[in-house]
């Protein structure tokens, strides 16, 4: 099919996710045609460096011949195998076994599911089913982060704080409620320590409005991405949970983002030796080659479950749970992170990114740099001593997305005028040498439209470029 008439079909029936549905039929779709290593081609043939990893999760690069191969052995030897009927196969077994393994000592088990989204609602049903089949089935509410994000599942989606995943939808349910994100950019408090503390205070005053009893889980991720990329201060994960097992709640750490090297270690729950109740992942678990998500579980709500009624079963599974292609494709995928050397890659390469960002925070239109390995932000802002953001009427990160395109470099530019990066673990010194060379004249090409620069001369006085 041309890309014309490809063009014209998809907007015509292809509803895409989290989006204008009117400005995408007027804009029309960009057809992504391949990709190689950092780069992707459009069917245009546009050569685009990719520094958000597809949508967080191509932590591995593109092409990876061997993630091809494992995908059509398995194909070839067994291209589909229930996990119902007492079923299984042998991939999805050994990446149960290799997840618990690298995993915080305190999950044991592993529930696949298809990805992120149902990977939250799955540990929300999990822990609901915990509660009643363990005696306390007043434990119905739910506790999570402003500006967080858990997935756009039925249930989930009220966890997530961003307000488009509520507008019509009928959420936050009742038995939802969130308390502050700890966005040190945004906060007045004077160190490290008093944002920690005010989260923890926060949460406790939660906890005990709602009371102890009635309260299951706080979860959160270990850094916010889709909420701005909000990278709280060393420690504040580590409090979180130790407030959680102090209150008699779950504490849940959603590392469907944070998973698989992207912050550091494998997981960011081991860079504070955090032991979560419970975790989903799913994303860098096959570098977004096939669709896979997981819960891990502690051993303790598994027994809680079931041990509760014998003989009945637990009603919760998906067709596709525990896939064997994607679970060979996420066993090669972990092969690449270890024995690959990407961990180490990525670890070695992480203070390149960090000074790259860091660097911009002189351009005129930049407010704040946070990141952790490879994954960061840059906040823009019209005045930076204010820190004021910039009237919605400038579209500016409409403006910055379409900039970048035109310097053939892709990332996300948020609602707010945040810029998040998630370059993947393969990248090499000069693609992060390219990355911020066309980085800073995007930022440059939309500090010159007068209307932006009348912006920061209204707010900041004249600056001299």
């Amino acid at each position: 099919m041309p890309n014309s008439s490809l063009i014209e079909a998809d907007r015509r029936h292809l509803i895409h996710p989290v989006i204008n549905y009117r400005a995408h039929e007027a804009r029309g779709v960009t057809v992504l045609e391949s990709a190689s290593g950092s780069f992707l081609r459009d069917a245009d043939g546009n050569e685009l460096l990719d520094a958000f990893s597809g949508l967080w999760c191509v932590n591995v690069g593109y092409g990876q011949q061997s993630i091809v191969e494992a995908a059509t052995a398995q194909m070839n030897r067994l291209p589909y195998a229930t996990g119902y009927f007492h079923f299984g196969s042998a991939p999805a077994i050994e990446l149960a076994a290799k997840l618990v393994e690298l995993s915080p000592a305190s999950l044991q088990h592993v529930y696949f599911t298809l990805g992120g989204s149902d990977a939250v609602d799955s540990a929300l049903r999990f822990i609901t089913h915990y509660f009643n089949a363990t005696g306390r089935p007043s434990k119905k509410h739910f506790i999570a982060l402003q500006r967080g994000y858990h997935g756009s599942s039925a249930i989930g989606s009220g966890l997530t704080a961003l307000p488009a995943f509520h507008r019509h939808f009928d959420l936050p349910l009742p038995t939802q409620h969130h308390i502050p994100s700890p966005y040190a950019y945004r906060s007045e408090f004077a160190n490290d320590g008093a944002l920690i503390a005010a989260s923890v205070a926060a949460l406790e005053a939660k906890v005990a409005a709602l009371g102890a009893d009635n309260v299951a889980a706080f979860f959160c991720e270990p850094i916010q991405g889709s909420g701005g990329v909000i990278v709280p201060p060393v420690g504040w994960l580590k409090a979180m949970r130790d407030a959680c097992r102090k209150l008699g709640i779950l504490f849940v750490a959603d590392e469907v983002i944070t998973g698989f090297g992207r912050t550091g270690p494998l997981f960011a729950c081991e860079a504070e030796n955090v032991e979560p109740d419970l975790m989903t992942v799913a994303k860098g678990l096959t570098s977004g080659y096939a669709p896979m998500g997981a819960v891990l579980m502690s051993h303790e709500i598994y027994e809680g479950i079931a041990d509760a009624d014998p003989g009945a079963i637990v009603g919760h599974g998906h067709t596709y749970s525990a896939h064997p292609v994607s679970a060979a494709i996420g066993l090669e995928v972990m092969r690449l992170y270890h024995e690959g050397g990407l961990l180490a890659n990525a670890a070695a390469l992480a203070p390149r990114f960090a000074r790259g960002l860091d660097a911009l925070l002189a351009h005129p239109l930049v407010g704040d740099s946070r990141h952790r390995g490879l994954l960061g932000a840059l906040e823009l802002v019209s005045d930076k001593d204010s820190k004021a953001g910039f009237d919605p009427s400038l579209k500016l990160s409409d403006r910055i997305a379409s900039a970048a395109y035109r310097n053939k470099l892709v990332f996300r530019a948020f609602g707010d005028n945040i810029l998040g990066f998630a370059p993947a673990l393969s990248y090499t010194a000069a693609e992060f040498d390219l990355l911020f060379e066309r980085l800073e004249k995007t930022l440059d090409d939309v500090l010159a439209a007068p209307d932006v620069r009348a912006a920061l001369d209204h707010r900041a006085g004249v600056i001299a470029c």
